[in-house]
């Protein structure tokens, strides 16, 4: 891999910078603890800022939906967002039994499904869990036993799921079914132990590698899921690195969410950071309900 580069962009700085996802040549995110949903376009600086705290509350992630709108994960649940209106739509809150619970990262896999976790707020082990919404609207429980839901990405050819629950400090991976939305096969990929940090967000590239931030961890690592071996680390300047994803117009600029430590004072913390230069290009990500991938290009 090449010399990279590495810049904060954009001026937002984020309490809790997540979910990040590039679509129709733009840069969404979340700011978790403020409950808001960010869009920023690199290449003009221009960012727009929607806060949904009053619905949605803290708001894990963001993807699009095929028909136009995003798709948000909160503490109160799913909901649709209009972005041109600022309205939201309640879809579902499988877990409003669970006040110590809220969603966490989640993406769409190539057939249009909507796959999103929880988190346990009080590290209750095994508590929480990964769910699946279809464009149908029905929504059904993945994988349970989860304590942390986090990265969440899919294989070339759509065969495989990773997936990261953050206090195993392990990257699983499961047959994944197109037709049905089913995981099966569950097993342990490789361990992230060797990294002295909490495994959070995940991307995968044009070659199947997987991308994972650390959270607490200052860095960015890649894994060969073939060997199950780091092949690759990206360090930053703050310690807070939380989820990362491709983009730029060629896909080969890694796009990095970080939040604020608790206690350290850091110049960058809270900041977007564009990777530049790692010779490595990702994948179009995925919207949801969208069987066939749209155009992933502005319309403007």
């Amino acid at each position: 891999m090449g010399m990279a580069t590495i810049d904060p962009i954009g001026s937002y700085v984020a309490q809790w910078g997540e979910g990040p996802l590039w679509w129709q040549d733009r840069l969404m995110y979340v700011d978790i603890e403020r409950g808001r949903v960010l869009q920023l376009d690199p290449l003009t600086g221009e960012e727009k800022m929607w806060d949904v705290s009053d619905r949605v509350g803290r708001v894990g992630t963001v993807v699009p939906r095929s028909d136009g709108g995003w798709l948000v994960a909160g503490d109160s649940g799913l909901h649709f967002f209009d972005p041109a209106s600022g309205e939201t739509k309640a879809i579902v809150d499988p877990e409003s039994d669970k006040a110590d619970n809220r969603f966490n990262d989640g993406k769409c896999s190539p057939d249009g499904r909507f796959f999103a976790g929880t988190i346990s707020l009080v590290k209750s082990e095994g508590d929480a869990a990964l769910y699946r919404l279809d464009p149908d609207g029905s929504c059904q429980v993945a994988f349970e036993g989860v304590t942390n839901s986090n990265g969440i990405v899919w294989s070339a050819d759509a065969s495989t799921c990773y997936y990261i629950d953050t206090p195993r400090r392990e990257i699983l991976a499961f047959d994944y079914c197109s037709e049905s939305g089913q995981l099966s096969s569950m097993r342990v990929l490789l361990s992230t132990a060797a990294v002295d940090a909490s495994p959070d967000g995940m991307t995968i590239d044009s070659e199947g590698r997987l991308w994972v931030a650390f959270c607490h961890g200052a860095c960015v690592v890649c894994y060969d899921p073939k060997t199950g071996k780091a092949v690759h680390r990206v360090d930053f300047p703050c310690l807070e690195t939380t989820a990362c994803a491709f983009g730029g117009s060629n896909l080969d600029e890694l796009y990095v969410t970080t939040g604020i430590h608790a206690t350290v004072r850091e110049e960058h913390a809270g900041r977007v950071f564009c990777v530049r230069g790692l010779g490595v290009t990702g994948v179009t990500a995925h919207a949801f309900g969208a069987y066939t991938t749209p155009q992933n290009r502005r319309d403007d």
